[in-house]
């Protein structure tokens, strides 16, 4: 294992064990503090961290005669910005009232959807790079 990899491999559990751990707060400890929809929007991240965090883990398992050590870089950095940009805007919009960043909320807005097409972006790589990889 490549040092990259190592070091995406562990992201990638960084990002799973944070999502459990945030699943876990918003089912148990958010549900008295949110609204439906805040916790709805919360519950959210949640799904999108998991399911790239689990995206970011298999792209490192993926050999090299499929995906070269570049695609794997900018897929695992798309990913990994694409989580942080996505789902933890969501955190904070949906906890702004609890944490008293109201005010935050014009500036984090836009960011989701940029984290959005951050994720497609690495989806997409990934879809690009396979296909034109030769055998």
């Amino acid at each position: 294992m490549t040092y990259k990899t190592k070091n995406y491999t562990a992201l990638a559990a960084f990002f799973m064990a944070t999502a459990v751990a945030l699943g876990a707060l918003g089912a148990h400890a958010l549900q008295s503090v949110l609204s439906p929809e805040r916790l709805d929007s919360f519950e959210t991240g949640v799904r999108y961290q998991a399911w790239h965090a689990l995206g970011l883990l298999a792209t490192q398992l993926i050999p090299e005669s499929s995906l070269s050590g570049k695609s794997k870089r900018s897929i695992s950095r798309l990913f990994g910005a694409g989580i942080i940009c996505f789902s933890f805007s969501i955190y904070l919009l949906a906890l702004r009232d609890v944490l008293g960043i109201a005010a935050a909320a014009p500036i984090l807005g836009p960011i989701t959807p940029v984290g959005g097409l951050l994720l497609i972006a690495g989806w997409t790589v990934l879809f690009i790079s396979l296909i034109r990889r030769k055998a």
